[in-house]
Order: structure tokens, then sequence, then C-alpha cells
């Protein structure tokens, strides 16, 4: 009987021979053929492992190359020609699966891996120091660590890791769970997981002109899946007949099951050698590889993490239930458990918050010590700006300018963030505040983010202020100074702002420059809070303090970018925060859709109807960074092509950020004077530029901005009497992107929206590429507010006991290196 079923198989691949391996010696096809001859073949009492090993080879032979389908057959025969022995490695074949070959194992491979039981696997940790280094080992350059030269170097600079404390501290940026542990059997697709199998083959060819694709096929006993990787020196790694243990995100291509890219590491021992929850780094051009830079920081957490002290309190860890700072690094970069990892993250979190708060309590306190122009006004000095005003003021307007207004009265220096959805009505209530200011003697500045923006505050300060008059009669003087103010413009607005006769004053960064002095400069107001750094704010409002006795001006920030409340309080810590909640009576709602690519030449054809009736759109296509030539390009590119086929009877403007500033400024205005019909922009398009006359906003790629972004985007229509709209093209599928497109098509409310994008995004997107007045977050997540809770708790408490930090020398320094680059503390 056996000899019988093994010459069926043999005269199977001889008719193959003949017909030159095309795979069609067997009617029904090799896999049901397959499918028998195991069956028969182990009923004939042949051992199983061994005819296993021959099936796996039949079932891949269908689908192999004709030159492949030779060396199957010549693999086979091979085996029907040799006595089946058993081999060590497949022991536990029902476990572990086949191997390619009978070759003996490697010297230092175990006879009889163990797969790991279900559920998460403890791996095994690396022996830290256990004598304490000396300290200069944590500011040793990172060419202290072996495998990192001077090339390495370079590149982990790119990361702002320089020495070996940085490489400890770069921590991840999420951690892919690989605890759950299945035979292939079982693995379905779209699972995250870990695999244990023999590597039956592996094949490698050229995708393309210099791409190189390497795939194994892995085989455990239950089932067969092929991995693949993108890399030619993967091949170099993997071992025909080696068992491995496999982490990746499970696929399935024509009924196969496959794992793209995934980890790997080879099963030399009973126990595996490195946890199934992996560490994935933020990486840079040039280093690329999250396992590579595993290694680094491995090798410096040998040498270096001994000599970091924990710079919290024993007492204050106890009363919050925080892991040593130790323990949460190694943690971290290697967890044994998803336990432990929440416990390191619940640390380095809390650490991130707490030192915020320490931060900006210190800011609070200073500017509470510090006195400021107490600028008192008699009631009918609002009303006369309100018989003024060309509108009547909503009734959130009215409250927050009362409540400003009971700040300046106060000899403590105003902090106040002012809050407005786009088009609230923030400049208003500014205004109203600037003329308490100059009722008081005093002066008052605008900070701008940009040329443009000043430009327009310039325009609508002049019209809302240039009808009232100083006590004395005289008309308030309202100037700009910008980088474009010269000669002897500049000069007479120097000598005004000098001298006193200058009321108010708005600018852009030319404000806070030396040579730039005022008579009296009690209020100042910041535009676009998140644009401008802790540093320049102070500066800005040192210029009305020369003396240590002087007082500081009062300082109201506006930003038009809802902020949710958790994320205010972390930010703006220092700041009270007012909302205006309210849009002036008469806006028309901007109708919102989403639009699928194909549904775009449709789109197309009512932008023109809406410019042949006198109005004007904008097109914006994504940007990340203004540094990605991809998306320019793609600007660039849209714009060639929709200027010559799509309107070429039309005007239209092109604005991305590898413009300079001054050619943005002039796109910009062209835009708002009407002498351009289409402005094509990336993420670039100004915030807060005012151009009535543009309905339309088409945004390609919707699902690539965040919702705060594209709320700001709509909001540049719908400024004027006309109806708005806002259309979202998006060939968008994920989950979490048509969820965000979703929200902004229900809803106007910038403030719903900011939570939604909080929730969705985080902090670090949500605040955008340019917010530079917070330190990074790389473990706290703002939606977390239990342990933002803490951490304030501590940080009040331990501020009231000792506001210095006098005591915690090591806690300070820790403060201070944290928010070095983002204004002192001190």
């Amino acid at each position: 009987m056996p000899n019988t079923v093994l010459q069926r198989l043999r005269d199977v691949l001889a008719l193959e021979e003949k017909r030159e391996w095309l795979a069609d010696a067997i009617a029904g096809g090799f896999r049901s053929f397959q499918e028998i001859w195991e069956a028969d073949a182990i009923k004939s009492g042949l051992d199983a492992a061994w005819v296993r090993q021959i099936s796996e080879r039949i079932l891949h032979y269908e689908s192999a190359t004709r030159a492949d389908r030779a060396k199957i057959a010549r693999q086979i025969l091979g085996m029907l020609d040799r006595p089946a022995r058993p081999n060590p490695a497949l022991r536990h074949l029902d476990q572990v699966g086949t191997e390619a070959t009978n070759q003996p194992l490697d010297d230092d491979e175990d006879p009889m891996p163990t797969l790991p039981p279900p559920g998460p696997t403890p791996p095994v940790h690396r022996q830290r120091r256990q004598s304490t280094p000396s300290a200069d080992i944590l500011t040793a350059s990172v060419e202290k660590i072996s495998g990192i030269g001077p090339t390495t170097a370079q590149l982990l600079t790119k990361l702002g890791i320089e020495t070996v404390e940085d490489l400890i501290w770069h921590l991840p940026s999420r951690h892919d769970d690989y605890s759950e542990v299945r035979t292939i059997a079982d693995m379905l697709p779209g699972e995250q997981l870990s695999v244990v199998a023999n590597l039956w083959k592996v094949e490698q060819r050229k995708i393309g002109f210099n791409r190189t694709m390497v795939q194994g096929i892995f085989n455990d006993g239950t089932g067969t899946l092929r991995a693949t990787w993108w890399s030619p020196y993967k091949a170099k790694e993997l071992t025909e007949g080696k068992t491995y243990r496999l982490m990746g995100k499970v696929g399935l291509y024509m009924g196969q099951k496959t794992l793209e890219s995934p980890h790997l590491e080879p099963l030399r021992t009973k126990a595996l050698t490195k946890g199934a929850i992996l560490p994935i780094y933020p990486l840079t051009e040039g280093l690329k590889s999250s396992e590579k830079m595993s290694r680094f920081i491995q090798k410096a957490m040998d040498e270096a993490l001994s000599a970091i002290i924990d710079p919290l309190p024993t007492s204050l860890r106890q009363r919050y239930d925080l892991a040593d700072l130790k323990k949460a690094l190694e943690q971290i970069h290697n967890p044994e458990s998803i336990e432990a990892l929440e416990a390191a993250r619940k640390r380095l979190a809390f650490d991130e918050f707490f030192y915020i708060q320490l931060g900006v309590q210190q800011r609070r306190r200073e500017l509470q010590q510090a006195t400021a122009p107490a600028l008192v006004h008699e009631p009918q000095l609002l009303a006369t700006f309100r018989a003024a005003l060309p509108f009547a003021l909503t009734g959130a307007q009215e409250r927050v300018l009362d409540e400003i207004s009971r700040d300046l009265a106060r000899t403590v220096p105003m902090s106040r963030l002012v809050q407005g959805d786009v088009g609230s009505g923030k400049t208003a209530v500014a205004a109203g505040a600037m003329l308490i200011a100059a009722a008081n003697g005093a002066q008052s500045a605008l900070l701008a983010p940009t040329q443009i923006l000043a430009e327009q505050h310039y325009r609508g300060l002049s019209k809302l202020l240039g009808a009232l008059t100083r006590p004395d009669g005289t008309p308030l003087r309202v100037e700009l100074l910008t980088g474009r103010v010269g000669g002897s413009e500049r000069e007479n607005v120097l000598a005004g702002l000098a001298d006193g006769t200058v009321d108010v004053v708005v600018g852009t960064t030319a404000l806070i420059q030396e040579g730039v002095d005022f008579h009296n400069l009690a209020f100042v107001v910041v535009d676009e809070q998140h644009r401008f750094g802790v540093e320049q704010r102070a500066i800005l409002r040192s210029k009305g303090a020369e003396g240590e006795r002087t007082p500081v001006p009062h300082m109201l920030v506006m930003s038009a970018t809802p902020i949710p409340r958790s994320l205010a309080l972390t930010i703006y810590g220092d700041l009270d925060v007012s909302v205006i909640d309210e849009l002036p009576p008469g806006r028309q709602p901007i109708t919102t859709k989403r639009f699928k690519p194909e549904e775009r030449e449709r789109l197309y054809a009512f932008l023109g109807r809406q410019i042949a009736s006198g109005r004007q759109a904008y097109i914006i296509y994504p940007l990340v960074e203004e540094s990605d030539k991809l998306d320019v390009g793609a600007a660039v590119e849209e714009h060639t092509r929709l200027s010559k086929e799509i309107f070429p009877n039309l005007r239209l403007g092109l604005l991305h950020g590898r413009l300079a500033g001054s050619q943005k400024d002039e796109i910009m205005r062209a835009f708002a004077n009407r002498d351009l019909d289409i402005l094509v922009s990336t993420s670039v398009v100004e915030v807060g530029v005012d151009v009535p006359n543009a309905t339309v906003m088409l945004i390609e790629d919707a699902e690539r901005f965040g919702l705060a972004q594209l709320h700001q985007f709509r909001g540049r229509v719908g400024r004027g009497e006309h109806q708005s709209y806002c259309a979202l093209i998006s060939r968008a599928t994920n989950e979490n992107a048509v969820e965000r497109l979703e929200a902004l098509v229900e809803t106007t409310d910038g403030f719903a929206l900011a939570e939604k994008d909080l929730q969705l995004r985080g902090p670090g997107d949500f605040l955008g590429t340019r917010q530079s007045g917070l330190p990074d977050l790389r473990m706290a997540q703002l939606g977390d507010t239990a342990t933002l809770a803490l951490a304030q708790q501590a940080a009040q408490t331990l501020f009231a006991e000792d506001p210095n930090l006098l005591k915690y020398p090591l806690l300070r320094a820790r403060v201070e290196k944290f928010w070095r680059g983002h204004g002192d503390i001190n």
C-alpha cells in the first residue's frame, strides 16, 4: 500500500515533466490531489510528519512559476527516494510546524522549541548594569554607544538626540501589541498577533526598477502563510528550516493568509527573546528602522539607565501611586505586559502634566506679584463706543467686554484668553478695551502673525475707533507697523509711539524688535495665540516695563481656534478664559457636504456658476508640512490643470508654503480685491483673512486635515451677505476619517468640533505644527482627564509649599529643561 501511494505521486510528476511543468496533469487540480494523497499516505502507515512535508510542496506546486514547479518536483522526488527519518524540530509538529528539509539544526538551536501559551508572553529582560555609572555617561555623545558612528549620530540629531540621555528619553510614539499568540489555522484577517512557525521556503525577486520583494512560506502544522518584505537584506536573515516568531497584521491574498513586513525573530531557545509588545519609535530620513532604534536605546539603557535619578519626591510618588522613573523608562521601552506598559505611561504622562502645571503656576505667580496700571472708566465711555459701532454687540460680546473691563480696572496684570468661533466678533471686544486704555492716556498694541492679517486688523480698528476721541477731544490715532512700513512713514510711527501720540498700533513681530519704544504701553492684544511662543509674548509685554517697579501691561490673547476646556487649562493655565459663544445675527449657515472624487466635475460646474454670478472661491489641497514637496507639487500641478483645462476663462491664483511672505501677501491681497476669481491654495491659506465675496470652499483630500483646520477653512467663506458652501472631497473609508468629516457636515459649532478633534487626533495634531507655546507632549493625552487632574492637584500643593522648588533642586532642573525653548519659567 505505501509503495502504491508513492508511485502514484511519482507518476504524476513524471507526466508533469513531459508536459513541461504546466500543472495540468491532474484534471481536478493539484489542491484536490494533495488532500486525497495526504490522507491516503498517512492511512498507509507512512510517517505523518514526512508526508506533510511532501504535501506542503504539492499544495504550492500549482501556484508556483514553471521554473519553481520543476524545483519543487525535484525536491519531492528526492524525498521519495530517501527513507523518512525523524527530524528533532518536528517532534512537536502539531504545535510548531514542518521543516522544509532534513538538514541538521544549528548548534545553538534548541531541538524542541516550545510554542508559548495563549495570551501575553513576558519577555526575557536584559540584565542592566547593576553598579551606578558616573552621571557623565548621561551627557556623553551618542557615539559612546556601540553601533553608533558619526553618520548615525548626525541622523539622530534630526530627532533631537545628541546625548546618551536623549536616546533613553526618545520615547515610543506607539506600541504594537502582539501578545496574542495564534496558530495559522486560527488567524483571522485584520488581527494583529504573533505566530510561531517553520520557514519552508524563501523567494526573492525584483519588482520594477529598484524594488526587491522577499517572501517566506511558513508552516506551523495547522496551515501555511506567506510573509512579504520589501528589502533585499531580509533574505540574509532567513534560513529555510528554522523556526521563527512572526509578529504582524494578518492579511488575505487569493485565499492565502499573509503577513506584510512582519517583525521576525529566530526562536532559538525555549523562551522568547523579545517581548510581544513592541515599541514603535519616531524616525527620520536615513534612519527608518524602528528595530534599529530600539537596539540603540536598549544599549543606552544598559550603559546609563541606572545613572538616572528620579526627580519626584518619594512621598509624592506614593501619594499618587506612580512608578519609579527607572522602572517606567524600562517598561515604556521594553514592556513586560499591557498592565506594566500602562503604569509606565501613567508615570511619564503625569510628569509632563506636572511640569506644565508647575511652569504655568510660576508664570501666574510672577504676574500676580507684578503691578499693572489700573485702567478705570466711566460707564458713559462704553455707551459712546456702542453707539459708534455700525452693529449691535451680541450678548456674548457684552459679557466678555465686561469681564475684560473689570480686569483692566485692577492693578494685577490681566492675562485673559478670549476664545471665539470664526466671525464671533473678538476684534470689536478688543477695540472696546483699547478705548478704555486710551481714555486713561495709555497706549495699546495688537500683535498679528502675518502682514496681511495685521493690515486687516488695522483697517478694522481704524473703522471701529476712528470716530472716537481722547479725553482732550482729539481723534484717536491708530497706526500700522510691519516690516513693509519704512522710510519717513516708519519714523513717524516710531516717534508717535515714543511720545504717546499714537494710541493704538497694529503690527507683526516688527513690534517686538529693538528700537520700538512706547511712551505708556498698558494693553497688549495677541491674535492667534498659538503662533507665538511664550518668549515673544513676554518681549512685547516688557515693552511697557522698563524698570523693576514699572507697571507691566495687561494682556489679552485672542484665538479663532476654539479650544477644548482640558486643553485650555493645560496650555493656558496661567490665563483666565472667556468665551464668545454667540455669532452676530443675520449670519447664514454654511452648507457643508461630502463628495466622492468622481463627483468633482459636478462641483466644478457649480463653482463656475457661482463665479458667473459675481462670487469667488477657494480650492484647497492638503499640505502636512510646508516643506512637503509632494503636496506643493500637487497644488502647482492642479493650478496649471485648472487654469488650462477647467477654468480657462477665469483668473486663478496660487498660494503655497514655498512662496516668500511678500508673495503670499500679494496673492491674498489680489484675491481680497477681487482681482482673482479662484484661489488654489495649500493649507497655508491664512486664518482670519476676510474676503466677504468668497462663497465656495472646495477642499480636496479633506480627510488629511484635522477638524479644527477644516472648520477654519470653512470659516473663510460665509463672511458676507451671500449663501456660502463648503465641499469636502474625500475617498476616505477609514472609520476615524469618515467620522471626522461627518462631524463637520453635521455641525457648525466650533467648540463641539474642537472637542471631537481632540478626541480623534490628540493635542499635537489639534494645535498644528506652528504651536510653539507648549512643550511637546509625548506620553500625555489631554483626554486623560484623570491623570491631568492628579498632576494639577499635585502641582498646586507642591507650589503652595515651595514655589521656587528650593527643596527639590532635581525637580526644578527637570522642569526648567522641560520648558527650555518655550519660555523661561523663572
